[in-house]
């Protein structure tokens, strides 16, 4: 088959496409023809060797997937070939298939497209386990989502309107904060305006955000301090700034905040019972993601800078097939 591999570490230009083997499926695994392949911006952290997970070289970045059930092995019960679904496949999704195991496939609603499978995984399962389990976001408490036209940016929108919040989210252009609008955000702030912690007090009645979704860090974590309401909850969720923020532990003790990890592989891989049941409840609120851009399969380079120069709105997805 063929797949785009890294061979060492380097920028998304330094990605070879090439023959990789077939995987072949052991017990309880899925075979994947993949159609469509979901774009994360921890995909350039990988290439670049910046990401906690350092697989062996060569290897097939691509952590979600959509397509046909090829094969099935022993023990699967809950999938056939000719199967459309998507998946959590963790590596190889920029390669023509996966094999994954079966508690990592979910079903692909009939009226999605590939495009629109590739893209839910990742991004849906974060905000669920961020926003449910670790701040245990209630209904009407505020949200308050950085980068909220990023995919990690709509799916946390998404969930947090379907979990009964209301939504203020940040964004840098007209058109960034438009889309934040059109997925459901309530409000949205233009972060590039030094005031903008003040905007969020103002729009709170100057309580602040009860809970705030931080997949940028940097100045966004540092200044998200200054709007955090009394026992509110700012989730960790990743660093795109590229700057990992640190923190005074008086400030926490003084506003009395939580600082919340939310590191969802940890927790989910190794549980996978906990997929299921969160892949349950997210199909319960009927959430959907919006795919703005799509890449024919020889095109991924172009594809992660694009990703890496803040160019993509929502989820960016590359056409395998």
């Amino acid at each position: 088959m063929k797949a785009w591999q890294v061979h060492a570490w380097g920028e998304p230009s330094s990605l070879q496409l090439g023959e990789a083997g077939t995987p072949e499926v052991g017990a309880g695994q899925v075979r994947i023809r993949h159609r469509a392949a979901g774009l994360n911006f921890f995909d350039l952290l990988q290439v670049r060797g910046q990401y906690q997970i350092k697989p062996p070289f060569p290897f097939t970045p691509g952590a979600e997937a959509a397509g046909v059930v090829e094969e099935v092995g022993d023990g699967v019960t809950g999938f056939r070939a000719g199967d459309r679904v998507m998946a959590l496949c963790l590596q190889n999704g920029f390669g023509e298939s996966s094999v994954v195991p079966a508690t990592h496939v979910f079903a692909l609603p009939e009226s999605w497209s590939f495009a629109e499978g590739a893209a839910f995984p990742i991004v849906y399962h974060t905000g669920w386990y961020a926003l449910e389990r670790r701040a245990r976001l209630e209904r009407g408490e505020t949200l308050l989502v950085h980068a909220g036209a990023s995919g990690v940016g709509m799916a946390a929108i998404q969930i947090g309107k379907a979990m009964g919040a209301r939504v203020i989210a940040t964004a840098s252009t007209e058109t960034k904060r438009a889309f934040a609008v059109s997925v459901g955000a309530d409000e949205v702030i233009d972060y590039t305006q030094a005031g903008w912690p003040d905007e969020v007090k103002r729009l709170t009645g100057g309580r602040g955000a009860d809970v705030i979704y931080d997949p940028v860090g940097g100045d966004a974590f540092d200044l998200s301090t200054k709007c955090i309401a009394l026992e509110g909850r700012l989730l960790v969720i990743g660093f795109a700034s590229g700057r990992i923020p640190s923190i005074a532990a008086n400030r926490i003790l003084i506003k009395n905040f939580s600082v919340v990890g939310a590191v969802w592989g940890a927790y989910a891989i190794p549980r996978p019972g906990y997929l299921a049941e969160a892949q349950r409840s997210l199909a319960g609120f009927a959430l959907k993601p919006q795919v703005r851009q799509e890449y024919s399969f020889d095109h991924l380079v172009d594809a992660l800078q694009d990703l890496d120069q803040r160019r993509v709105i929502g989820k960016a997805v590359l056409l395998v097939s």
